[in-house]
This record gives C-alpha cells, sequence and structure tokens, in this order.
C-alpha cells in the first residue's frame, strides 16, 4: 500500500550541547520530558512503594517465608512470562524459600491465565500460595476456585484489568484502578522484578538473612532477564523501562548474563560484546517464544533457569530447532493469509477497515505474527484466527489481535462484546495487542462488528500507512563514528525507536543475495565520492529496483557491519520508496 513519508519534528526540551550533534537531533524528537531522563541509573527508578498492593503482596511472601509454605508460580506461556517465572523462582529460592514450584499452562490444551482447570492442576502440587506472573488480572473464576479450595492467591501482571478484579489476596499491576505507579507499560517481568525488591526490602528490615544466616541476593543480577522480557513483549521504553533494559544490556555485554541467554545469542550468530535492544527483540524472544507458540514454554523456562552452560546450550538448541519450524508454519500461513487480503480488496472497493482472518489450515502458535505480518503490509487492525482444537473443525476459534496507532484493540474488543451479547466468549489484552475466543458459528457476525467498529473510530487520516523518518543525513554523517553514537544513545524500542532517516542516493551498484535480499552500493547525489554499502532483507518483487535504474530513495538505520573483526558502517534499508 503506497506510503506517506513524514519527518519528525523537534520538540521544546533544550538538550545539552555536550552530546554529539546527530544524538542531540535525535533526542530533540523523542518523547523526553526532562534532561533528567537521559540519565540511566538504577537510582533513578521509580520506586516500588508507589504500586498500589505491593504491601500486601509482601506480606504474603514474607508469611510464606517465615511459615515454609508451598509456592506454587503460574506464568504466561510468552517471552515475558518465562521470564517473569524464571526470575521469581530464582531470587525467591535465594531468599531461603525452600518450596517452590512453576506451571505454565500449555496453550492447545488450557489457553491462557489461571483459569478453573489449571488451578485443578495446581492442586496436586498442594500449593498454599499461588503467584502469577504476566497475567491472572482477568482471571475471576480461576481466582474463585483457588480461594474454595483454600489456596491463597497473589496476582503480579501488567495487563489492562476489565470491569471486575478478581478476589486475590493481593494484586499488583500498575494498571489496575488506584494505582499511581507513574510506569503503566512496565512488562510483567518488571512487575515481579518490583515485587522482588520490596521482598527484600521488608526482609532486610526484619533481620531475616542474619536469622537464617544466608546471603542478600544482588537483585541486578536479574536485570539480564528483565531486559530480555522487557523488550520481547514490545512494552512502551519509558524512561523507568529504559534504566530496565540499559542496565540489562550492560549486564549482558559484560558477560554476565544467565547462561541460557548467552547461548540462545551464540545460535542467533549475535556477539555478546556488542548487544543491542533489537538482538532482544529480534534473535532472542522469538526463539524463547517458540517454545510457547509451538509446544510447552518449560523448555524456555529451564533454558533460563539452569546455571549449567551445557544444560543451556542444549536447552537453546532445542529452541533455535522450535523457531526454525515456527518460521517454516508462519511462511506457509502467511501466504494464505495474504491470498485472503487480496480477496477481500477484489470484493469490495477498498479493503475495510480491519480485517478478521481465518483459516481451518492455520497454526493456533503463530497466528499472532501472521496479523502482525499483514498490519504491517495492509495497515489495518487484523485478528488472526485458529482452530482451538485442529482435530475438531467445530472447535472454538483462538484469535490474535494486532492494532495500528490511533486504535485501541482492547477497548474495541471490549465494545464489540458489550454491543453484541454472547459473540465473544473472552477477550484480554493491551493497546496494540489482545487475544480473544469465539465460536466458529459467530465468526463472520463478529468480522462485521470489528470492521464497524473500526470503522467509526478510524479516519482515514488514521488508515494511511506512513512512515516517520528523522530527516535526511548529509554525507559527512555518514560514518562508522555516527553510527557507533546513535547505538550507544539508545536503548531503542517501542515508543522510543531506533533513529530511522530517509534520503536519495546515487545506485552505484546493485545485486541479489540469497532469495530475496537486495545488496548495494550507494552514494549520496551530492557527494558521489562517498561510498556507501547497504542492504534491504525480503525485499518484494514489486518494489525491486529496475535494473537500469541509477537513482535511489531508501529509508534506512545507520548501522555497523561486523565481519571477520572488521567494522564499517552500512545502511540497513527499511523501505524502498522510489527508484529510477
Amino acid at each position: 500500500m503506497p506510503l506517506e513519508l513524514i519527518t519528525r519534528t523537534p520538540g521544546n526540551l533544550v538538550l545539552p550541547d555536550s552530546l554529539p550533534p546527530l544524538v542531540r537531533r535525535i533526542y530533540s524528537q523523542r518523547p523526553l520530558a526532562a534532561l533528567t531522563e537521559l540519565e540511566l541509573k538504577l537510582s533513578q527508578l521509580i520506586s516500588p512503594t508507589q504500586l498500589k498492593g505491593i504491601d500486601a503482596a509482601v506480606g504474603l511472601l514474607e508469611a510464606a517465608l517465615n511459615n515454609a509454605e508451598r509456592l506454587l508460580i503460574v506464568a504466561d506461556f510468552d517471552a515475558d512470562g518465562a521470564t517473569s517465572c524464571a526470575l521469581a523462582m530464582t531470587v525467591m529460592r535465594a531468599l531461603g524459600c525452600a518450596h517452590i514450584d512453576y506451571i505454565v499452562p500449555n496453550r492447545f490444551e488450557y489457553g491462557y491465565g489461571l483459569t478453573p482447570e489449571i488451578v485443578e492442576l495446581a492442586k496436586a502440587k498442594a500449593p498454599d500460595l499461588i503467584i502469577t506472573v504476566d497475567n491472572g488480572i482477568s482471571s475471576l473464576e480461576g481466582i474463585s476456585v483457588a480461594r474454595e479450595a483454600g489456596i491463597k492467591t497473589l496476582i503480579t501482571d501488567h495487563h489492562l484489568p476489565g470491569r471486575e478484579l478478581p478476589a486475590a489476596d493481593a494484586i499488583v499491576n500498575p494498571n489496575q484502578p488506584g494505582c499511581e505507579f507513574p510506569s503503566k507499560s512496565i512488562a510483567g517481568v518488571g512487575v515481579i522484578f518490583y515485587v522482588m525488591l520490596a521482598l527484600r526490602s521488608r526482609l532486610r528490615e526484619s533481620g531475616w538473612f542474619e536469622r537464617k544466616n544466608i546471603p542478600e541476593p544482588n537483585l541486578a543480577e536479574q536485570l539480564d532477564l528483565v531486559a530480555l522480557g522487557t523488550v520481547a513483549d514490545v512494552v512502551a521504553l519509558d524512561h523507568n523501562n529504559r534504566i530496565l533494559v540499559s542496565e540489562g544490556i550492560k549486564r549482558i555485554r559484560a558477560g554476565r548474563a544467565r547462561p541460557g541467554i548467552l547461548s540462545l545469542l551464540t545460535l542467533a550468530k549475535r556477539d555478546f560484546t556488542t548487544l543491542a535492544a533489537s538482538d532482544l527483540g529480534f534473535a532472542v524472544g522469538p526463539r524463547l517464544n517458540a517454545a510457547g507458540r509451538l509446544d510447552d514454554m518449560s523448555t524456555g523456562i529451564e533454558c533460563l533457569l539452569t546455571l549449567s552452560e551445557h544444560e543451556a546450550y542444549e536447552y537453546a538448541l532445542k529452541l533455535d530447532g522450535m523457531n526454525k519450524d515456527r518460521r517454516d508454519i508462519e511462511a506457509g500461513m502467511r501466504e494464505q493469509a495474504f491470498a485472503l487480503v487480496e480477496q477481500l480488496a477484489l470484493d469490495a472497493d477498498d479493503l475495510p477497515a480491519a480485517l478478521s482472518l481465518f483459516d481451518e489450515r492455520w497454526h493456533q502458535g503463530v497466528v499472532g505474527i501472521v496479523a502482525s505480518r499483514i498490519k504491517e503490509r495492509c495497515h489495518r487492525p487484523v485478528i488472526a484466527f485458529a482452530l482451538a482444537d485442529a482435530d475438531d473443525p467445530d472447535s472454538e476459534l483462538k484469535g490474535s489481535a494486532r492494532s495500528i496507532p490511533g486504535f485501541h484493540i482492547r477497548d474495541a474488543l471490549d465494545a464489540v462484546a458489550t454491543a453484541n451479547p454472547g459473540l465473544v466468549t473472552k477477550f484480554g489484552g493491551h493497546a496494540m495487542a489482545a487475544g480473544l475466543s469465539l465460536s466458529r458459528a459467530n465468526f463472520d457476525a463478529f468480522a462485521r462488528a470489528f470492521a464497524d467498529e473500526a470503522t467509526r473510530i478510524l479516519s482515514p487520516e488514521l488508515l494511511q500507512a506512513t512512515i516517520v523518518s528523522d530527516g535526511e543525513l548529509a554525507a559527512h554523517e555518514l560514518t562508522l563514528s555516527c553510527a557507533e553514537e546513535l547505538a550507544a544513545a539508545g536503548p531503542w524500542g517501542q515508543a522510543f525507536p531506533e533513529p530511522l532517516f530517509h534520503g536519495r542516493f546515487k545506485l552505484q551498484q546493485q545485486r541479489r543475495l540469497g532469495e530475496n535480499h537486495l545488496k548495494m552500493v550507494l552514494s549520496p547525489l551530492d557527494d558521489e565520492a562517498v561510498i556507501i554499502d547497504a542492504i534491504a532483507f525480503a525485499v518484494s518483487e514489486e518494489d525491486w529496483p529496475e535494473a537500469t535504474a541509477t537513482e535511489i530513495e531508501v529509508a534506512y538505520r545507520l548501522s555497523i557491519n561486523e565481519f571477520r573483526g572488521n567494522r564499517t558502517v552500512q545502511l540497513m534499508v527499511e523501505r524502498l520508496l522510489q527508484s529510477h
């Protein structure tokens, strides 16, 4: 679909002259409210005391330690859930908890969250206290069943709550009503990290470590997990999250990450000493997520828990194999989805404002990725559905939703469900991503209602696909030193995006790499003596430059190519805008 190129404009914050000029320019175009947000020190983290429910949560955990109670973690089956679970298990053991275990629901058997079925499964482990990580805020029935069984419950979550909160013994969620914690975008792993910070503080005050003769754990050692879970869950990198991610990345670069993360980086062919946040998002996160998408996330959790380098590598190999299988499944599903979209476009003057897609052949664990790919291509909110039971064509449908700016996907699902009672079985999520279930018989009615809601909310301007650039770079800025300055100015991520530039170049050479990658040699139009390599991955045939093209306009990132010990500047082309 045609793209509109938009150039960012500077804000009003006056930045210090001590910053490199290009970095100062980029920071001026990011959502910085004060100069203090440029400092990423652990001392600047928001205090745990601002979290509603934190005292009740710490009270439950302190009592559990004092009484040697049995604890059970119930985790989500994605990277945020896996890192949250590994962090809680590791820290509670270090604090002296002798009886702690975890369950991660298999998405194909039990679905999401603390369901009544999961509570029944948990009973076999005889827990005194269930702790949810990265889930639980919508688990009304599961919490009720646990209470009836005499099991205490602590919910730690970051997802948006519904109209009613579960009757848990304690809830820590910055998005629950009445919570004044400023960082509403903290990931699930960040929430449980904060709970552990508060618990350690309480235990320190009570003399727990002296009485038990155990060392007080350094919770900074868990920041590799916090960084991974935060980036992989694609939450907004506000100041607090950037501190957590920055400090976690520092630990990984110094080789002080747990063996599982280092093994996953090795298999992804990423150098941990030069790690960027994007490596966590595009190399480690997908491999970890593959376990929850195709099999059982316990493989990923064990990879993060083990202290043995050999065991970690064996787990990482399994995860890498699952990720390759996931990519193969996704490729076929993506082509089928594109064909469905083309059919929709043929049947109407234009695409509807939102897309609901379903195919009996689709894999439940991969529909979220497919929805994301279709959203990127069509710039529409997309929900991709699969059968909950692949062997039963009449089974319930499970959908994964991805949205575009200006359309709060969870609120939209709430509006559809409210206006059409019984249409949606259950739903939950964030502004940009959500999940839902509905009967197969309701699919067509839901697709119409969802598209109608999108039509009501989305203006033509919001449906226009855009690419937002930080402007053009002069020839003297296309250097290794500038690329290094930008890399050091991160971490970059959601809501604090990595710098993206655009410009016209002399196309000196172009050649195909692999199946559909484009390798180019470019020169700025105003200084053809400057020669710079550029690469574009997964270029569609329709976008490929003509063989006779001599000029090209691209949107690109200034990156560093490392090969056999040599570091050179390279343009990582995100979009081919025009060529002639």
